[in-house]
């Protein structure tokens, strides 16, 4: 359908130490494209990291609208400008009114790591509470003989879950995590490798 509105998102990775640049060549981009008949709007979105992605977008009232800014002369010029700024990484164009609605098609998010085997779980937990019960029972225990076992066994409980919850634990968990997962340390791994 030819009468049916569309956009147009281009997206560009921004050479070093132009992005002040860029942003003055995406203004009047949009400002040409806003002189050809059918032009509904548009913008530019700065990325919020450094060395991200910048994107143009344009929208028209048809695709008749939109083949005229495309084989314009004014954007071949400012395109052929473009190209020291910025290497373009994306084009996409969308068709109706659901592109204003609908976010990006974004591809399936990744599956959350599997939990570790029961058994390194239990090791895991073993080395987090033997040692501060131990030294409990060595060091405190003797001293409270006086109390009923209950209130003892309440003491006991309440130490060592404390120290075990914001000591022990944390630091297990980090010094050990290539090991309870290592699928997720070699995804990580590979993404490194990829974005290097």
């Amino acid at each position: 359908m030819p009468n049916e509105p569309i956009t147009v998102t281009t997206a560009y990775h921004v050479a070093p130490g132009r992005d002040s640049e860029f942003r003055s060549w995406a203004m009047a981009v949009l400002g040409a494209a806003a002189r050809v008949p059918g032009y509904l709007g548009g913008g530019v979105l700065a990325p919020g990291d450094t060395g991200a992605e910048w994107h143009v977008i344009h929208r028209f009232d048809s695709a008749y609208s939109t083949a005229a800014w495309e084989e314009s002369a004014a954007r071949t010029q400012l395109v052929s400008y473009g190209d020291q700024l910025a290497r373009e990484t994306g084009h996409r164009r969308i068709r109706g009114l659901s592109a204003w609605f609908e976010g990006p098609p974004e591809s399936a998010p990744p599956a959350p790591p599997r939990p570790p085997p029961k058994w390194k779980l239990w090791f895991v937990n073993m080395g987090a509470v033997f040692p501060p019960v131990l030294v409990f029972n060595l060091t405190v225990i003797p001293y409270l003989g006086g109390l009923n076992a209950l209130v003892r066994t309440l003491i006991l409980c309440l130490s060592v879950t404390a120290i075990v919850t914001w000591v022990l634990m944390p630091r297990l968990q980090r010094f050990l995590k290539k090991w309870l997962y290592p699928p997720l340390q070699a995804l990580r791994g590979r993404h490194k490798r990829r974005t290097a």
